[in-house]
């Protein structure tokens, strides 16, 4: 039998209504909010749900309202989930990450929501790694926001229970929700009646289920909590809740392993009708408990011939779950330094929007609106000494293949004729390269765009690694910095979005080679070369060994979530960056790398060898080699953590065939070994 679909929780953050003190339009979350909720109650999610939630979308992006939309993305994750959408939900996934961080979020209860939500339509989409690390986030991230008894926590601990039972972990799965449980029990006014309990027990009865093979205890066991989740939504008159075909499937599953067909075909047979009136009949969830069903009919038919040997599969909890949002209002306060990001944003909507809704009305909800690409603001990093070059109010905007040679060649002479001055600030004559095909800003096709970037006009697919291997992470990090002001299309953020999911294969094969290097410039060759008295070539082992660490943390933490590293100028800002958010790994290295390099300099040139003479030589060069050490010890942690390596080796390099075990396509440019 299939997965039946258990139980999730979701928290979702709302926000107060912010909107840009320079556009008149304003976004009303909370109406918006109510029309949501009036839609799912209605049961028209399936056909009204959508184009609710990209309006609003558009809507909160006019008004200049992010708070707001930062509400809206979350809940677009929630029914992607539900829908079994998990490719189109990456992208969304994605903007509610970047708009949180932009909105300065972390360390607030609103971007501990929001890495829940993530988290758990990444799990729903199968991507564990990413879903677990996001979890761990969450985690960490909740200690600090939220109270010991808060309802969102028991939301965080009964999703990442699902997570760790998807990955065989039923022990720590189980911990989970008891902890969930704990919590809910201790804050309800009435536990009879609270639907997040009936939830909860019902995802305990799935794993007890689960674990028990069966046994006569282990089915009694979830036969108790199956009902006393029916019974909360019995005497909570809660049964025509979209949630309550999540509890009558667990129950259902249960029936069917106690070998009560009747029960089980009565259950599922209620919750699929649940399910096809509250999100149709097109959907994962649906699938997943037709086919139940269909095994349960079965069954039931074959009764009149006892069939002995028959034991029925132990349920799994299933990827595709509606959830119901637990809403938090969290004003957000917008970044008031003054930036090249900042710039362009205030030029955009006070030249650019108004130039679009005057002369393009038709397209301006088509186009997409940012900066993205090379130059030191794109990445956030410019400074004062950033504006004697390339730098002044610019933006760009994206235009779809047919629109582009509609309006492509007048709508950038337009945009040329926008005041070049703008808040004290003229753009400065572009240098060579940010000329001709090279221009950082104005009108461009979407492809052709990132074209120029990349060399590919969309990311390449899961089966062409070949490509992946050929795009270096300075040229991904340039695809998929900057920020993304309107794209109510959602093309441009789209394929932007492509160029970040790096397929796992890849990103593991990259790991890889991070490693050798590390092994051969750090642990190797760097002692040898300091014994040979080469300091030159001692150096070059020193940046070879920083250039592959920093390069390691941020595929470690995988730039789905973090981005990639960008080229040697703004490498250590972006992992400054990287190492001050909660919940990464490997955040000590930065500041030990930075040591190192500081120490080099007496290391590689104050002797002429590795232990021998030279004004403060030795102990410098001993100083390195143990950060150099410590570094390496703590790859190897963070790789067991991972799961990745069940060894304890200390030289990297051979630590590399367990990782490539992990790489499960055989295509010969992913093998280094």
């Amino acid at each position: 039998m299939n997965a039946t679909t258990t139980a999730e929780d979701s928290t979702t953050p709302d926000a107060s209504e912010t909107p840009d003190a320079s556009d008149a339009s304003t976004f009303d979350v909370n109406e918006f909010l109510n029309r949501l909720d009036a839609v799912f109650a209605s049961h028209s999610a399936a056909t009204k749900a959508e184009p609710l939630l990209l309006d609003a979308m558009t809507d909160a992006e006019n008004a200049g309202d992010f708070a707001g939309l930062l509400t809206v993305l979350n809940e677009t994750m929630g029914f992607y989930r539900s829908q079994g959408r998990h490719q189109d939900n990456q992208w969304i996934i994605q903007r509610a990450i970047e708009l949180a961080l932009r909105l300065g979020l972390e360390g607030t209860e609103a971007w501990t929501t929001t890495l829940i939500n993530a988290a758990t339509s990444q799990r729903a989409a199968g991507n564990m790694e990413q879903a677990e690390d996001l979890y761990e986030q969450a985690l960490a991230s909740a200690r600090t926001t939220l109270a010991p008894t808060d309802r969102r926590l028991a939301a965080l601990h009964n999703n990442y229970s699902m997570l760790l039972s998807e990955t065989d972990r039923s022990a720590k799965a189980r911990a989970e929700l008891e902890e969930a449980l704990h919590i809910l029990e201790s804050s309800s006014p009435d536990p009879t009646h609270d639907v997040d309990i009936a939830s909860t027990c019902t995802n305990l009865a799935l794993l007890t289920l689960q674990n028990g093979s069966g046994g006569e205890q282990a089915l009694s066991e979830a036969r108790t909590l199956a009902d006393r989740a029916l019974a909360i939504y019995r005497d909570a008159h809660a049964e025509h809740s979209a949630h309550f075909a999540s509890a009558l499937a667990g129950a259902a599953q249960v029936s069917f392993a106690a070998g009560d067909a009747v029960a089980a075909v009565r259950d599922y047979e209620r919750a699929l009708a649940i399910i096809a009136e509250c999100y149709g009949e097109h959907t994962e969830y649906y699938a997943v408990t037709a086919q139940n069903l269909a095994e349960a009919r079965a069954a039931l038919a074959a009764q009149g011939t006892p069939d002995s040997t028959r034991t029925p599969e132990g349920p799994q909890p299933s990827p595709a779950q509606p959830s119901a949002p637990h809403r938090h209002v969290e004003p957000a306060a917008h970044p008031a330094q003054t930036s090249g990001l900042q710039l362009a944003r205030d030029y955009w909507l006070a030249y650019g929007k108004p130039m679009l809704a005057e002369r393009y009305a038709e397209f301006a909800p088509r186009i997409a609106v940012g900066l993205v690409g090379h130059g030191s603001e794109c990445y956030g990093f410019d400074d004062a000494l950033s504006h004697d070059h390339d730098f002044g109010p610019r933006f760009c905007m994206w235009l779809t293949a047919s629109d582009y040679a509609r309006i492509g060649e007048q709508l950038q002479s337009d945009y040329e004729s926008l005041p070049a001055q703008f808040h004290g600030f003229a753009r400065t004559s572009a240098t060579p390269r940010a000329q001709g095909a090279g221009r950082r800003s104005g009108v461009f096709e979407i492809g052709e765009f990132f074209t120029s970037v990349t060399g590919y006009p969309t990311a390449p697919g899961e089966d062409e690694p070949h490509l992946w291997m050929m795009l270096d992470e300075a040229t991904l990090a340039a695809a998929t910095n900057g920020r993304v002001f309107a794209d109510a299309l959602g093309a441009f953020s789209k394929t932007r979005q492509s160029f970040k999911l790096m397929p796992d294969d890849v990103r593991l094969a990259l790991v890889s080679k991070r490693l050798g290097m590390i092994a051969q410039a750090g642990q190797y060759n760097l002692p040898r070369m300091l014994q040979r008295g080469d300091g030159a070539a001692a150096w070059l082992c020193v940046s070879e060994f920083a250039d592959a660490v920093s390069s390691l943390v941020f595929l470690i933490n995988n730039p789905v979530t973090v981005g990639y590293a960008p080229y040697y100028k703004w490498r250590f800002a972006a992992l400054r960056a990287l190492s001050a958010r909660a919940g990464m790994r490997l955040t000590g290295v930065c500041a030990q790398l930075e040591q190192v390099l500081r120490l080099a300099s007496a290391a590689c040139f104050g002797g002429a060898g590795f232990g021998e003479g030279g004004a403060g030589a030795a102990p410098n060069v001993r100083e390195v080699q143990r950060i150099v050490g410590d570094i390496c010890a703590q790859i190897v942690q963070t790789l067991q953590d991972l799961g990745l390596t069940p060894s304890d080796e200390d030289f990297l390099e051979w630590q590399r065939p367990y990782i490539e075990a992990h790489i499960t396509s055989d295509a010969a440019c992913l093998h280094s070994l």
